[in-house]
């Protein structure tokens, strides 16, 4: 477990590194601490992935069975989803609104307990490539989303600049790559409750539990789907979306770290195997 533990106390250093580039770009207006954030989350993925793919060999298993493992490919999704977002269009001051969220997320991996132990039989499953997988996405995309969420809501009240103007897209383009963003979330996150239904039935004979994970999971989706519904049918975007986007995302890390701390049900297999002695 060396070469794990190292590349991901490397990663949590290098992307700690690449928010600060970030921070003192937007604060202090020096393009070149863009580029070097730019390649700072460049690295970071590198070691990211090499932590990844050693964890999954050491445990013959892809790493998405428990907190740890779940927290820090959620980061690791935002860090994917952050680099093409960033390399379709081309806006490096993203970074200043994304990097919180993914050291967030990477700092509550680290946290958590490292040790593998076998999966339980609910778990060993084809299905948990799908559901997990994708969950990592869906929630990645819907980071991205409250980044430029942030953003669309700072950029409305700052004066426009020649920084602003060359590092900010207008609110339009802001408002429409959040809906994008929020898009493909979506549709990741509707495969994750269709997988998890099937793989419900698979383990326990039922589709739906209403366990507080499943049940958190479909109110994130039925927020998101609100979002969704009156962009495309009313034509509501501005501030209202901009807002509607964060809420959601909060609801995204509830469903994650808030429903497994607080609450039980059949999602907290990983957390028992955990606390096993």
């Amino acid at each position: 477990m060396l070469l794990e533990n190292q590349s991901f106390n490397i990663t949590l250093v290098v992307y700690t590194i690449a928010m600060i580039c970030y921070f003192v770009f937007f604060l202090f207006r020096k393009e070149m601490m863009a580029d070097y954030g730019s390649l700072m989350i460049k690295i970071g993925l590198v070691f990211h992935t090499v932590s990844l793919t050693t964890r999954a060999v050491e445990a013959a298993r892809l790493p998405l069975s428990n907190q740890y493992e779940f927290a820090t490919s959620f980061a690791w999704g935002i860090a994917i989803c952050f680099f093409e977002f960033e390399r379709r269009y081309k806006f490096k001051i993203l970074g200043t609104f994304v990097t919180p969220l993914l050291l967030l997320v990477i700092f509550y991996a680290a946290m958590q307990s490292r040790e593998i132990r076998p999966l339980m039989p609910a778990l060993q499953s084809n299905w948990i490539i799908i559901h997990v997988s994708t969950a990592i996405f869906s929630y990645g995309a819907f980071a991205i989303a409250c980044g430029i969420s942030v953003m669309y809501l700072l950029r409305d009240r700052l004066k426009t600049d020649k920084f602003i103007t060359n590092h900010i897209p207008s609110l339009e383009t802001l408002d429409l790559i959040s809906y994008r963003a929020i898009a493909l979330g979506f549709i990741m996150l509707t495969v994750v409750i269709i997988s998890g239904a099937i793989w419900a039935d698979r383990a326990w004979g039922r589709y739906w539990q209403w366990d507080p994970k499943e049940t958190w999971s479909f109110i994130t989706w039925v927020i998101y789907a609100i979002y969704l519904h009156v962009r495309l049918n009313k034509g509501w975007k501005d501030k209202k979306t901009a807002w509607y986007a964060i809420i959601g995302f909060a609801a995204v890390l509830f469903t994650y770290a808030g429903v497994n701390t607080i609450l039980s049900g059949y999602h907290s297999y990983a957390m028992i195997l955990l606390n096993m002695v």
